[in-house]
């Protein structure tokens, strides 16, 4: 994802209603968000709980503060318009708690009557956990989008729960160089439950982690206009059972940082039981940036020219040298219609070739992630 400023002046400006004492559980805290203009700010204190028998109209952002808790049950449909204005942000110590269910999901997709990728911005959540991108450990830095801040030293940190999500036609696009993902990740805790979460024709990434500890197990991601899972600046983390399908150009990217490969703390990633399925143009998994600290297992790639594809040593000697030293590994690839395994150009054999389901089910959408999920 690009670099993305938004300036969060007029968010200031925009209004939810609070509810009074009267209310039958009595907290003065308790606010009320209007279905018909979902937008404004949450601050310290305030607790929101969405009605799912409403269909909620984002009409400009979202934004849920230090000290603030935004609660969606299962079935709750929000229908976002106004293109980059519009999109649901956490902040540091703010939480949410997404509790859509297998056969009921909470769904945030576009109002427009024919939907189509960038019509809105997407989910963003910022945490305190580590992150590399101001050079050091514990450091913070400003998020992509919304200008939030993000990183620490609390890598234990939780900014809610999110299970059951599907998010559509994300990625909306300030331009060719600034858009937004489906979900952001800013330096998010492993306190954090994610999990059972789908991007669905995106504009940009499906679903990206920028550091943080946070876990994302049950990830769907299908038709992404750029990767469509993508982990960097120290991300901590383990991927498991993820599906991957029709993105425009890697399944999966893996990345130490953009601006310095060298970066600490080094991004040190467990994936396993993965399925990317399509014919993107950056491979099945592209290695680049620095790569990090990889340990992969049961690697699935369908239809793709190249499954692991490692930017070249002279341009990107730190992932290569993590490659050489067995400092990335994958063990159990399994490929159907792949020409070539890596074009990674140094001797050691840092993968193993066998058979496996990868996400569950081959190339097809695995048992975990039927009905509440859209091909």
């Amino acid at each position: 994802m690009k670099k993305l400023l938004l300036s969060m002046l007029a968010i200031s400006a925009l209004a939810v209603t609070s509810c009074s004492s009267d209310d039958d559980n009595n907290d003065n805290n308790n606010t009320v968000i209007d279905p018909a203009s979902f937008q404004g700010t949450l601050t310290s204190g305030e607790t929101a709980t969405l009605d799912a028998g409403q269909t909620y109209t984002l009409t400009g952002a979202f934004v849920v503060q230090d000290g603030a808790k935004l609660t969606i049950p299962a079935g709750t449909r929000i229908e976002a318009q106004g293109g980059t204005s519009a999109y649901i942000a956490v902040a540091q110590g703010g939480k949410i708690f997404i509790n859509g269910e297998a056969n009921n999901p909470v769904i945030m997709t576009s109002a427009s009557a024919t939907p189509a990728e960038g019509d809105w911005g997407g989910l963003v959540i910022c945490g305190r956990a580590n992150t590399n991108k101001g050079g050091s450990t514990g450091q913070v830095a400003t998020s992509e989008v919304g200008n939030l801040t993000y990183g620490g030293t609390v890598n234990n940190d939780s900014s809610g729960s999110i299970r059951y999500l599907r998010v559509e036609y994300t990625g909306a696009t300030f331009t060719n160089d600034k858009e937004f993902n489906g979900v952001s990740l800013f330096g998010v805790g492993s306190g954090t439950t994610f999990e059972y979460v789908q991007s669905y024709k995106g504009g940009d990434d499906g679903i990206e982690f920028f550091g943080g500890a946070v876990n994302g197990k049950y990830l769907v991601s299908i038709g992404s206009g750029d990767d469509s899972i993508d982990f960097a600046d120290g991300w901590s983390g383990t991927g498991e059972y993820w599906y991957i399908k029709d993105g425009a150009k890697a399944g999966v990217e893996g990345s130490n940082n953009g601006d310095d490969f060298a970066a600490t703390p080094t991004t040190t990633a467990t994936l396993k039981n993965i399925s990317v399925v399509g014919g993107g143009t950056e491979g099945g998994i592209y290695i680049k940036e620095g790569g990090g600290f990889w340990t992969v297992e049961n690697f699935y790639v369908d239809g793709f020219e190249t499954a692991i594809n490692v930017k070249d040593s002279e341009s990107d000697p730190e992932s290569n040298a993590h490659l050489d030293n067995n400092e990335i590994t994958f063990t159990n690839v399994t490929l159907v219609n792949v020409p070539t395994v890596t074009n990674y150009q140094g001797e050691n054999q840092f993968y193993t070739l066998g058979e496996n389901t990868g996400a569950g089910n081959g190339s097809a959408l695995p048992t975990w992630a039927q009905g509440w999920t859209k091909m």
